[in-house]
């Protein structure tokens, strides 16, 4: 599959590169560099945990995983993003402790440095961009930051040379472990939304309803729910009510759902004398006051 092949290069760019980055900071006495060789094995290690979870989210269901194995693929990005999360929260240790105890730093050779790291994460960061899973959305999130820092760096180096003003290097390196971990805070969010079953943001509830009362026949829908496994394969279920149900007119509630990214949709047909037992288990939706404790009803 594309994205483990994006995966796995993205790993071997990250841990040749993460090798060249600790000799090269030590060298180079730059904390900017050294932090991030360290930040950059660790992303080397969750991105070889990812590569493999994401060759096992691919596997078909089976009698264990109804469902199939997409939330390997959605653990992958957990791990990534806390290891995301824990590297730049070690930076900005680092850095801030700096600050108090500023270090001689050889700019020339940070400068260097910089421009290979711009250079290999740039290329890891457009290889991974292709790939609408969590997992390689968080892998890719790592190759972005790792852009970013070098393009910092890269200035920071810059600046040292012209001024040899060395407070730019903890100062960039606090501003970018920042910005990364306002990044990870909202990747993560997104993650355990799907872990709690919650409807993807890409789907609106309201518009479910709607697609399916416009079905000619429906005059009825109720007891909706919406979930997904990955972040890009939707399933929903809903009890649909029709004077008279017929093969039809599911395909045509299943053809309006596809239009919605549901990629699996199960009903439950009612005629509309029929009591059901789930009639008030409608989802409350605060755009839509007027739908609470009620069926969606065509009008």
């Amino acid at each position: 599959m594309k994205s483990d092949r994006n995966i796995l290069i993205a790993f071997l760019l990250n841990f040749t590169f993460s090798l060249l980055e600790l000799i090269g900071g030590t060298l180079t006495g730059s904390v900017a560099i050294v932090s991030d060789a360290v930040h950059d094995f660790g992303d080397t290690v969750s991105i070889a945990i990812s590569y493999f979870l994401e060759r096992k989210s691919k596997r078909q269901p089976d009698a264990t995983y109804t469902f199939g194995y997409g939330r390997y693929s959605v653990i992958g990005s957990v791990i990534t993003t806390l290891v995301l999360m824990l590297g730049s929260i070690l930076v900005l240790v680092q850095a801030v402790q700096r600050l108090f105890a500023p270090q001689v730093v050889h700019s020339g050779g940070m400068l260097l440095l910089a421009v290979i790291g711009l250079s290999v994460n740039l290329m890891a960061a457009l290889v991974t961009r292709e790939g609408d899973s969590l997992n390689q959305k968080a892998v890719n999130l790592h190759m972005l930051e790792d852009v970013i820092g070098w393009a910092v760096v890269l200035v920071g180096a810059a600046v040292m040379l012209l001024t040899n003003w060395t407070m730019i290097d903890p100062l960039l390196s606090i501003g970018v472990a920042i910005f990364i971990l306002c990044q990870a805070v909202g990747h993560l969010k997104e993650s355990m939304y799907l872990f709690l079953e919650a409807v993807p943001e890409d789907v609106s509830v309201a518009q479910i309803c709607e697609a399916a009362l416009a079905v000619k026949g429906v005059s009825g829908v109720h007891h909706v729910h919406v979930w997904s496994t990955d972040g890009s394969h939707h399933f929903a279920t809903m009890h649909i009510v029709a004077a008279e149900p017929d093969a039809s007119l599911k395909e045509a509630v299943r053809h309006s759902m596809e239009a919605l990214h549901i990629s699996h949709i199960t009903m439950e047909l009612e005629s509309p004398d029929e009591q059901c037992a789930q009639q008030h288990c409608v989802l409350h939706d605060e755009e839509h006051p007027h739908n609470h404790g009620h069926h969606h009803h065509r009008h």
